[in-house]
């Protein structure tokens, strides 16, 4: 029995003694494991002298500069119709004609009151003129004393009279000529001509159908009338990038339906009303209207057409530049590249609250954060004016390693590129 229970005793011992072991092993691996510290892996890239141009994208839609909707400003039924879309008109040709039938009655009818008025205001100035003449007879005998006061006053009363009449004949008369010029200013609306020089780009009407005219409401749009050489690019730019477009400004234009053809443009007008969509949503958008003017006509541009803009808003040569993804913004102190750069010294940048533009340049293996003042940039490139220097290495990627894995002082192993490998 005694010899049993030293055999447990023993077991116990050894089963407790590992645990202890294996406890502390664990714990001096955590002690000294974590002195070691973790080496990030990171490409890299030399700072280098480069050409950088600036672009602010926008999209849009081609639209002619100088374009007409031809609207009646009359109603009735459409007589004549010589126009179809595509065709190319001169100034002053026929486009449309409205059936005339009811406004030359309304012009005759009209030409007919003017007559009557004529007429009646005729025979009232010979009564005028018969009743004046009496006047004038019977007032010389009251002043030699041959007639009565009577008489006197019942001849100017009758010239009076006359004289009233016919200065209402001349009102109707002018009256009854206006409502004539009306009724032939009607008639000639009814026939329309081109207001310019230009192409049909979009026909709405067809003959015998009745159109609405612009009297009492918008009217129907019948057609338009579009220059197309004038043809522009009318592109949405963002409100942030706006500011940074110019008149004059130089632009690539490619339009869908030509694929990756590029047009030169230059901008020719920069909107100044804010255009919203999505309003009082997370997805409000505010863009600005940007016009660019092609410095070569194509014939095969057609209104409406869908197409992109890249505006070259400003060009620098031969400037200190790294590739745009090696910049982040940090808020941790950084250290100064000048002598002395530790915590606590004047030359240790710290303020955790302010975020700054940094790059990682790389030296002996190490990571150090430097801050930089950045300007313009490319889809590619952004330029660096103060706190780097030409050859410096600096931080590429990964994504991941710039934006929170390094920090000054962090260990880094750069990863070799691999060679392209040829198909022979």
């Amino acid at each position: 029995m005694t010899n049993g229970k030293s055999k447990k005793s023993k077991k116990k011992l050894i089963i407790f003694g590992g645990l202890g072991i294996l406890v502390i092993a664990l714990v001096l691996i955590a002690i000294f494991g974590s002195n070691n510290e973790k080496i990030i892996q990171v490409q890299t890239e030399k700072v280098n002298k480069r050409n950088i141009t600036q672009t602010v994208t926008g999209t849009g839609n081609l639209d002619p500069k100088h374009k007409v909707v031809i609207t009646p400003q009359i109603t009735g039924e459409i007589g004549e119709l010589p126009v179809k879309e595509g065709d190319y008109f001169h100034k002053g040709e026929l486009l449309i004609k409205i059936k005339q039938d009811y406004y030359i009655a309304q012009r005759d009818q009209a030409q007919a009151n003017l007559e009557v008025a004529q007429a009646n205001l005729s025979m009232k100035q010979a009564n005028l003129e018969k009743l004046t003449a009496n006047f004038k007879r019977v007032r010389k005998l009251h002043e030699k004393k041959l007639t009565s006061d009577s008489n006197l006053e019942a001849a100017r009363s009758s010239y009076l009279s006359a004289k009233a009449a016919y200065e209402g004949g001349m009102a109707q008369v002018s009256t009854a000529r206006a409502a004539l010029n009306q009724q032939v200013d009607q008639l000639s609306k009814t026939v329309i001509h081109s207001p310019m020089n230009g192409t049909v780009t979009k026909l709405n009407v067809e003959l015998g159908e009745r159109v609405l005219g612009s009297g009492f409401s918008q009217g129907t749009n019948l057609m338009t009338i579009s220059d197309l050489p004038s043809m522009e690019a009318v592109v949405d730019v963002d409100e942030n990038d706006v500011i940074l477009v110019a008149l004059g400004d130089t632009a690539d234009v490619k339009i869908d339906a030509f694929g990756d053809k590029v047009f030169k443009a230059i901008v020719t007008q920069i909107g100044n009303s804010a255009i919203t969509s999505g309003m009082g949503t997370q997805a409000q958008v505010v863009n600005f209207e940007v016009k660019l003017k092609f410095l070569k006509f194509n014939t095969e541009f057609r209104p409406g057409m869908s197409c992109s803009a890249n505006i070259q808003t400003e060009t620098k040569r031969n400037i200190l530049s790294v590739p745009i993804q090696s910049v982040t913004a940090r808020n941790e102190p950084i250290r100064s590249k000048k002598k002395g750069g530790h915590r606590g010294s004047k030359n240790f940048q710290g303020n955790n609250n302010k975020l700054r533009e940094v790059v990682f340049v790389v030296k002996n293996g190490i990571a150090k954060a430097v801050k930089v003042t950045t300007g313009i940039s490319n889809d590619n490139y952004i330029e660096t004016k103060s706190g780097l220097k030409e050859g410096e290495v600096v931080v590429t990627g990964p994504y991941r390693a710039i934006s929170r894995e390094l920090r000054d002082g962090s260990k880094v192993r750069v990863e070799k590129k691999m060679k392209s490998l040829t198909i022979k």
